[in-house]
């Protein structure tokens, strides 16, 4: 074996070049550090828009069944819509939609509109951002081979949910969809998991006893997938900070009641540090 096959097969040399790109993805114009409002636009459509903190334009929810919001700013706002600039009236489609739009601000600020239970949003991203600024580095766990797990993923009956509580919706819980579940024994446990679905993935919401001492309090992600017969692998190593942990304009689901270990998984990332090493958001 050449020293060149075995870093890309060692474990903790993998981990580093994932984390590496981590970091950098986090910086992106449109990365978790560069949100600097998720304002939602409510009322009826055939009202005055209202302001979005930021950026220029009236913002006004489409009729229903619309994707998207309207915009009504004058062309020296500079406001560009999918690659047009705005001069009157303009509407800005959804994510939701086959054909998402992008919005334009400046050389550094953007935006999109995002869907949710309250309607839609408009998402305003800064690439030189206070918190982009002020990153340093995502503080992460040494490798720990303790915490690859080898589990079962056991699919669940069509449309079965599972309330997930979302840190800023008041103790309110949404209901998701959990497509199955993932069980797995360590050291005389056994535990019985729920993730939903993300993409091609499953999203898997924890926390466990190092959330709010050495690691993030609201909790972290892994994202996992299943093996066509069933079997699962879980690399906590890989576990990662929602991004409410990078922006306080993320809102992110919380760990239910099953996916709340009570021992320290001492693997993956654990805080957000700015450039002198303290947390960037205590």
């Amino acid at each position: 074996m050449t020293e060149s096959t075995a870093t890309t097969t060692d474990p903790a040399a993998l981990l580093a070049v994932y984390r590496a790109r981590r970091e950098l993805a986090v910086t992106q114009p449109q990365g978790n550090l560069a949100l600097v409002n998720t304002q939602w636009i409510t009322g009826d459509a055939d009202v005055a828009g209202q302001a979005v903190w930021g950026v220029p334009g009236l913002w006004s929810p489409l009729p229903e069944g619309r994707s998207g919001l309207k915009v009504t700013a004058a062309a020296s706002d500079n406001i560009v819509v999918d690659g047009e600039v705005v001069d009157g009236e303009a509407v800005v489609r959804g994510k939701d939609d086959a054909a998402p739009s992008s919005v334009v601000f400046s050389d550094t600020v953007t935006g999109f509109v995002i869907h949710g239970d309250e309607g839609y949003a408009l998402r305003v991203w800064d690439a030189a951002s206070e918190d982009i600024q002020n990153f340093g580095s995502i503080d992460t766990f040494d490798y720990n081979r303790e915490w690859v797990i080898q589990g079962r993923f056991t699919q669940n009956p069509e449309g079965t949910t599972i309330g997930f509580e979302h840190l800023k919706d008041d103790g309110k819980t949404r209901e998701m969809v959990i497509p199955g579940e993932i069980t797995f024994s360590k050291d005389g446990v056994d535990y019985n998991l729920a993730a939903f679905k993300a993409g091609r993935a499953l999203q898997l919401v924890f926390a466990d006893a190092t959330s709010g001492d050495t690691s993030y309090s609201v909790g972290r992600f892994l994202f996992v997938a299943p093996n066509a017969d069933g079997t699962i692998t879980l690399d906590f190593n890989r576990a990662v900070l929602p991004p409410c942990a990078f922006s306080y304009n993320f809102n992110c689901p919380m760990p239910p009641r099953q996916n709340r270990f009570a021992v320290p998984i001492e693997a993956g990332e654990k805080n957000v540090l700015n450039t002198q090493g303290a947390l960037l958001h205590p």
